[in-house]
């Protein structure tokens, strides 16, 4: 029986929009989308957010998601930005809660150690990972790194729901070897 699972990953912004869909099937995952809303070219605060809801809605008739990862807005110095950024992420999670769909979401450092094993990792750095782990070819990348930042939710995603160390089963590495002896060669 093949488990199949489409995930809309989501870097929420004013000012550029990042998303990536990832869809696993028996446990694999493989890029099926990613891209970028440009949203500077408008003035008004709420029309770029009424782009935000509606994009994000097309993406969801579009290709059916069962989840939405999304990236948690982080504190920053500047309280305008974050309100922004918080009203961004906001209007991505309503168009996803008017379809029903489930949200999870993620800190920025949880994000980039779940792709690079380094929570401070680059942008850059995040991009090459998922790149070299989805065998994106070149001609696939897009310049703007919001998008592979989208796609990064949601592979985070993908890897916080399928590791074999679950905080509720095992305390550690350690824990899961005593318990599963017969997986280890």
């Amino acid at each position: 029986m093949i488990k199949e699972k489409i995930i809309l990953g989501i870097d929420p912004g004013t000012n550029i929009m990042g998303y990536g869909l990832v869809k696993v099937i028996d446990n694999k995952p493989a890029l099926m989308t990613m891209g970028v809303l440009i949203l500077n070219k408008y003035e008004d605060h709420y029309l770029r957010l009424r782009r935000i809801f509606d994009r994000i809605i097309g993406l969801i008739e579009e290709y059916l998601p069962d989840e939405l990862a999304i990236e948690a807005p982080f504190f920053g110095k500047n309280v305008q930005s974050m309100l922004k950024l918080g009203r961004a992420q906001g209007v991505a999670m309503a168009a996803a809660l008017s379809r029903d769909i489930p949200i999870f979401e993620y800190a920025p450092l949880k994000i980039k150690m779940s792709i690079t094993g380094n929570g401070r990792a680059s942008k850059e750095q995040v991009a090459a990972m998922l790149q070299r782990f989805l065998k994106i070819s070149d001609d696939q990348m897009l310049p703007q790194l919001d998008a592979t930042d989208g796609l990064a939710a949601a592979l985070c995603h993908f890897f916080q729901n399928n590791s074999p160390v679950k905080e509720d089963n095992y305390k550690s590495w350690k824990d899961y070897i005593n318990k599963n002896p017969k997986k280890i060669k």
